[in-house]
């Protein structure tokens, strides 16, 4: 029931916008409007970057932070040491973004000393455009890699200690082993998490539309693909253009997702 009242119905209402304008059958007119904007291939650029950055870094940290932190089981491996990493997934959204106003601009931040070593004075310049991938990944991965380092630590749990003392009495050192032992049986759900980060990433939207205010216009309105859908529906009453940016989203997300579903065995059974 929820599927069908907040994923199914909402996407065939935007199918049926992306297709008409003013209730009249459209074809492809909305999508070419939306990719003659001259707003529309930089949002995409964007989006695009601050993917690649996301995705790479929390791949690489959230699977070497789990095996670290596996390694260490004896000493981290306490409920209350494990729900610690839940803690900065509470401050997601906007809140998330308000605590890193403070951590970013170099007159009150703690880590001050930080920035100005990077040559960073101004919180103008910290959220240059250029440095926003770099921001955002960092952002995301405050308020979301806690909680995937627990599912991957409770992967690496799962892996039979048959295999693991096998690897030992073989030679297999750390590495050797979590390189040809532990991730490949973690390769479901590293794919699993690739795709949630994927679909999140896609949707980038507070981050830029709170740095933007703060920063009075230094980070544009329309940074990100939906905020440029936002500007459509909200700004211009064009739901048609919002509607196509927002189903070549889904696309898009759904293509990508689907070809990390059936590389990364995410139904196979063992």
């Amino acid at each position: 029931m929820l599927l069908l009242a907040f994923g199914i119905l909402p996407a065939l209402c935007a199918l049926f916008l992306a297709f008409t304008q003013n209730g009249a059958f459209a074809g492809f007119d909305n999508f070419a409007k939306v990719f003659a904007d001259y707003r529309f291939w930089p949002a995409v650029q964007h989006v695009g970057l601050y993917l690649v950055v996301w995705l790479i870094s929390l791949t690489l940290f959230a699977v070497l932070l789990a095996l670290l932190v596996h390694g260490l089981r004896a000493r981290w491996s306490s409920s209350t040491v494990r729900f610690l990493y839940y803690i900065p997934g509470a401050l997601a959204g906007a809140s998330s973004v308000m605590l890193w106003l403070f951590l970013l601009d170099p007159t009150v931040s703690p880590v001050a000393a930080i920035l100005r070593a990077f040559g960073f004075e101004t919180f103008v310049q910290v959220v240059a455009l250029d440095n926003l991938p770099i921001v955002f990944t960092l952002i995301a991965f405050w308020a979301g890699a806690g909680g995937w380092i627990i599912i991957l630590y409770g992967a690496l749990n799962n892996i039979p200690q048959e295999v693991m003392e096998a690897a030992r009495i073989d030679g297999a050192g750390p590495i050797k082993t979590a390189w040809h032992i532990q991730i490949p049986l973690m390769r479901k759900w590293i794919s699993y998490m690739f795709i949630m980060a994927l679909a999140a990433g896609t949707q980038l939207f507070v981050e830029p539309r709170v740095l933007s205010q703060a920063s009075k216009g230094v980070v544009p309105q329309d940074y990100s693909l939906n905020q440029l859908a936002y500007l459509y529906a909200f700004k211009q009453n064009d739901f048609s253009g919002s509607a196509a940016i927002s189903l070549l989203l889904l696309v898009v997300a759904a293509g990508l997702s689907a070809l990390f579903v059936f590389r990364g065995g995410l139904f196979e059974r063992d």
